[in-house]
C-alpha cells in the first residue's frame, strides 16, 4: 500500500545529530531502505521534517522505519495511506456504485 511518511524532529535532539552525523546516516539508510517513490524535506511548524511516498509491503515494517526517527531525533512520526489520482479515479468508480446501489432511506 502506498504510504505518507511525515517526519518531524525535535530541534535540540536533530541539531545534535546533524553535528554528529547521525541524522544524515537515519535519512540515508530511510531512503534506501525504502526506495521511495518521491522524498521532500521541509521545515515543519519550525522544526526540520520530511515527507517520503513510498510502498509498504507489510504492517510489520513500521517500528523498523519509524524507531530511528523516534530514538535518534526525539521526532513525531506518521504513516498515512495515499492514493495517485488512478487509484481515487478507480475508489471513486466503485463508490458511486455502492452508493447508486442503496435505496435511500427517505
Amino acid at each position: 500500500m502506498r504510504m505518507l511518511l511525515r517526519v518531524s524532529c525535535d530541534v535540540v535532539a536533530s541539531n545534535s545529530a546533524m553535528k554528529d552525523g547521525t541524522l544524515a546516516k537515519i535519512v540515508q539508510d530511510t531512503i534506501e531502505k525504502l526506495k521511495p517513490e518521491a522524498s521532500y524535506f521541509l521545515s515543519m511548524n519550525g522544526k526540520r521534517g520530511c515527507y517520503i511516498f513510498f510502498d509498504m509491503k507489510d504492517p510489520s515494517q513500521i517500528p523498523d522505519i519509524a524507531e530511528p526517527y523516534f530514538l535518534n531525533l526525539g521526532a513525531e512520526v506518521e504513516f498515512i495511506p495515499v492514493m495517485n489520482a488512478d487509484e481515487l479515479g478507480k475508489g471513486l468508480e466503485i463508490a458511486a456504485k455502492h452508493s447508486l446501489a442503496k435505496p435511500s432511506l427517505n
